[in-house]
């Protein structure tokens, strides 16, 4: 009686690992039963997002980016239009697969998890003051200055941690900020350096790029939801690599610049999108 009672728990030991824990969910397949790849899209958001008023046609570098993710996974590209502060948010709640151009923080990852780098960018300070250019991060971390920002952003983040003596105006959107950089309020605005391009070259008036010393240069991620399984983290990591290291990326990122007349040669001295 007792061998067949040790062969009873013997069973059960081995057979209890099938029944102790469901499978855990699979992001690709989910993505591909639901037929469509969701992401957060901001408005007016150039080069990173377009979106044309007359047709709700969405483009950009992220667009161009999620596009070909959707490809290789054989769906559609669903958007989700949203904000660069609620995009994080987006992902924590599933109300989206994942977020582009994200700056993974200490911060930012006790909410979500992200993919290895699809580029690097730096924060600038886009100014038409001369008692700003040329002058180091420590320089301009004084209430003798005046910054203009996004709640919410990257570069909102940056002034909390190199500009805190300085005077920061908090603004919900962009081109708030830009009004303020561009009347007087602020000496500058800041942002990153693919962005500030863009405005420089749409608002002459807000003035020029600045790259204050040293140069912050931080990787631009995925953001993906911490629940999701290691198969579609390992899948958008490696997408990210693949395509940073070979260069398609950088291909996205000029021809979304082109219709500003941005090329390779407006990019500051040494930088590289892949490093």
């Amino acid at each position: 009686m007792l061998k067949n009672l040790i062969k009873v728990l013997g069973l059960a030991a081995i057979a209890a690992p099938l029944f102790a824990a469901p499978a855990a969910a699979d992001t690709i397949d989910d993505i591909r039963t639901r037929g469509a790849l969701r992401i957060p899209a901001i408005v007016n958001e150039a080069p990173y997002f377009s979106k044309d008023p007359r047709t709700n046609e969405w483009s950009g570098l992220v667009i161009d980016m999620a596009t070909d993710i959707a490809k290789a996974l054989s769906v559609e590209l669903e958007i989700v239009e949203s904000t660069w502060g609620n995009s994080i948010l987006d992902v924590q709640s599933g109300k989206v697969d994942m977020a582009f151009a994200a700056t993974a923080t200490a911060e930012r990852s006790l909410a979500v998890t992200f993919s290895d780098p699809t580029y690097y960018n730096s924060f600038v300070i886009i100014s038409a003051s001369e008692k700003v250019d040329g002058k180091s991060w420590a320089e301009l971390n004084s209430p003798d200055y005046t910054f203009a920002v996004d709640i919410g952003s990257s570069q909102d983040l940056i002034t909390y941690k190199f500009l805190p003596n300085a005077n920061i105006l908090r603004f919900q959107t962009r081109d708030e900020a830009i009004v303020a950089a561009t009347t007087g309020k602020a000496d500058g605005l800041v942002n990153t350096l693919f962005n500030g391009l863009v405005m420089s070259k749409r608002t002459p008036a807000l003035g020029k790029v600045n790259v204050p010393t040293p140069t912050l240069s931080t990787p631009s991620s995925i953001a993906l939801n911490y629940s999701t399984d290691e198969r579609w983290k390992t899948f958008v990591s490696t997408w990210a690599n693949y395509n940073r290291r070979i260069g398609n990326v950088q291909t996205m990122f000029l021809e979304n610049l082109a219709p500003f007349g941005i090329t390779a040669a407006d990019l500051p001295s040494g930088y590289s999108f892949s490093e």
